[in-house]
């Protein structure tokens, strides 16, 4: 009879005319109360060692190739993105910075604009004769004919002091300062 090999070029798993080994009973104990121990290998069958070696014309065992983990189609793949990717970087940098170049230029556009626009309404404010009148009042103290100007000073210790009142005072100053006062007038004596 002849024997089938499979595509590794291994022999069958079971040879004919053979059973497979005979087998044991398990016994089932109950394993609540004892503790489990490793199983022990079991040893080669010195007689399949024999009957292998008595075997004439037994070919050899031949290995398959492993395929490659990555084949020369990945490689080439790989390659073309990484170079796509170089190739793409420097003008999608140049690019993001020219956006955000024209942000900041539309943003000082904008200011500008807000800037003029507030000029330009102070101009027409400026335009109008009242509104020059009570600047010139305002600033300059300026008054028409036949009025009396009348300025208020405040003076609070003028007054105080036109009223007979002692002045006020000054704050008592803060720990600190008057540490640092002290360590500076330290700091400023001649030594002898």
């Amino acid at each position: 009879m002849t024997q089938r090999r499979t595509p590794s070029g291994q022999g069958p798993a079971r040879r004919p005319g053979r059973t497979s080994r005979p087998t044991q009973r398990v016994r089932v104990r109950d394993t609540s109360s004892t503790r489990v121990e490793p199983r022990v290998a079991r040893q080669a069958r010195p007689v399949a060692a024999k009957r292998t070696a008595a075997q004439k014309g037994a070919t050899k065992r031949t290995v398959a190739p492993r395929p490659r983990a990555i084949t020369g189609r990945a490689t080439v793949v790989i390659a073309v993105l990484v170079a796509l990717v170089l190739a793409y970087t420097y003008p999608l940098r140049v690019y993001l910075a020219q956006e955000s170049q024209i942000a900041k230029m539309k943003q000082a556009q904008d200011i500008q604009r807000r800037l003029i626009a507030e000029k330009a309404d102070e101009v027409a404010l400026w335009s109008d004769e009242e509104y020059v009148v009570a600047q010139a009042r305002e600033r300059f103290y300026y008054v028409r004919p036949g009025e009396t100007p009348l300025i208020v000073l405040n003076d609070p210790a003028g007054a105080a002091r036109d009223a007979g009142h002692a002045p006020a005072a000054p704050a008592a100053d803060r720990w600190y300062d008057t540490l640092w006062s002290s360590v500076q007038a330290a700091d400023s004596e001649p030594r002898n």
